[in-house]
């Protein structure tokens, strides 16, 4: 009997039970021993609404929140409390409301810092511009300032008694030998996490592996990474920094975030739970839930093909996947990734590239007994229909089967 979730058309079939992971397959990339654990940093509320158009009401970010927080979330960075009073109701709320660590953003600015700390977050996460182009054309201050400006706001987090993140804004533009200035003056300063964002995207995964190594060499503060997807390398760029010795990722849900967006927190944690076998901690089985909610609150469509959550992750229309799927689902999965995992269902689409596999078990499912020739038939409609890209649905597998005269399944006689 196969072991599959269908989903015909509009019909499911009852998912397995959820499994938390599957072993890596033997082969050519079967070692799994690059790292033990990751933590998750999520700022869907923070970067995440910073995408064009994307603004989250106050209930917006509790509902947010809360499941993230279920899900066993890290840190929640919940906004930048200074921005407005209602932005700072919100984070003080979520602040209150969460067992996750809760941050708030804050710039090298005392009135950012007091605002952060007033609103009751554990972690304030203070950012400075290093890179030249940004200190010169965006701050319009000097190095000399830069440094200055960032070991004082640290000094106030740790003095507060909070826990303290520092970023050097621009890090994988930045000169080398100062970013390592600025790094070992806020180590000194006491800050608790260095975080490295590669705030235009334009880093590469060997490139950031060996600065995040390099700034490891330079800090007991332990590192976390911030990585933009503007070449498509966010997520990539992220495991990489986590393989270099960072402890921690941040990312955003179904990858919303200034202009092309961040590393994916639901392709980060899957990756690292089934390509790493290692443990983030995070209740997967939600994930599916989350994207939708974060989808429906941005106003952010998922597209199909968006990995691990979108509607054609998990899909099968070719032939010969859908027949290899029915038989087992690891012939065209990754295997150590299921839907069950991130709580979603498997989908065998009809269409143009269908094969009578499918067409056969969808029709048995609709309570006919085909021949061998009528299957046949039927999957030539199925294949005519679906090249004029229109959806093939119920109704018209059905009336395909009528019309070819297909047998219907002989219903139990009572007496």
């Amino acid at each position: 009997m196969p072991r599959v979730s269908i989903q015909c058309l509009h019909q499911t079939l009852p998912a397995l039970i959820p499994v938390r992971a599957v072993e890596f397959f033997q082969g050519t990339l079967d070692s799994t021993e690059e790292i033990e654990t990751a933590r998750v940093f999520d700022t869907t509320l923070r970067d995440g609404e910073q995408s064009p158009g994307t603004s989250f009401s106050y209930e917006d970010k509790r509902q947010i929140a809360a499941v993230l927080d279920e899900m066993g979330t890290h840190v929640i960075e919940a906004g930048f409390p200074v921005n407005s009073d209602a932005e700072f109701e919100a984070v003080r709320d979520i602040a209150e409301s969460t067992s996750s660590t809760t941050c708030g953003l804050a710039r090298v600015v005392d009135g950012d810092i007091e605002a952060a700390l007033d609103s009751g977050v554990e972690m304030v996460h203070t950012f400075v511009s290093t890179s030249d182009v940004q200190i010169e054309d965006s701050m319009h201050a000097t190095r000399e300032e830069v440094v200055q400006r960032a070991v004082e706001s640290v000094e106030r987090i740790v003095e507060a008694g909070a826990i303290c993140m520092f970023s050097p804004m621009d890090a994988t533009r930045t000169d080398e030998a100062f970013l390592i200035e600025v790094i070992e003056a806020v180590t000194e300063a006491g800050t608790d996490w260095i975080n490295i964002p590669d705030t235009c995207g334009v880093a590469t995964p060997r490139r950031y592996y060996d600065l995040i190594e390099k700034v490891c060499a330079h800090t007991d503060a332990r590192i976390d990474v911030h990585t933009h997807d503007d070449f498509g390398l966010a997520t990539a760029n992220a495991l990489s920094g986590i393989e270099a010795g960072a402890a921690q990722a941040q990312v955003s849900v179904n990858s919303i975030g200034e202009r092309a967006g961040n590393a994916a927190y639901e392709e980060f944690v899957m990756a690292v739970e089934s390509l790493y076998q290692a443990d983030t901690g995070i209740d997967t089985t939600r994930i599916s839930e989350l994207s939708q909610l974060v989808e429906a609150k941005s106003g952010m469509d998922v597209p199909g093909n968006k990995p691990v959550v979108g509607t054609n992750a998990f899909s099968h229309e070719s032939g010969i996947h859908a027949a290899g799927v029915i038989e087992n689902s690891d012939t065209f999965e990754p295997g150590v990734m299921t839907p069950e995992m991130i709580g979603a269902r498997r989908r065998l689409v009809l269409g143009k590239h269908t094969g009578t596999h499918s067409v056969r078990k969808r029709l048995e499912e609709q309570g006919f007994a085909p021949s061998d020739d009528e299957v046949r038939a039927v999957t030539r409609r199925v294949k005519d229909y679906g090249a004029e890209k229109r959806d093939v649905t119920v109704t018209d597998l059905e009336r395909f089967a009528e019309d070819e005269d297909v047998t219907r399944q002989q219903e139990e006689v009572r007496a």
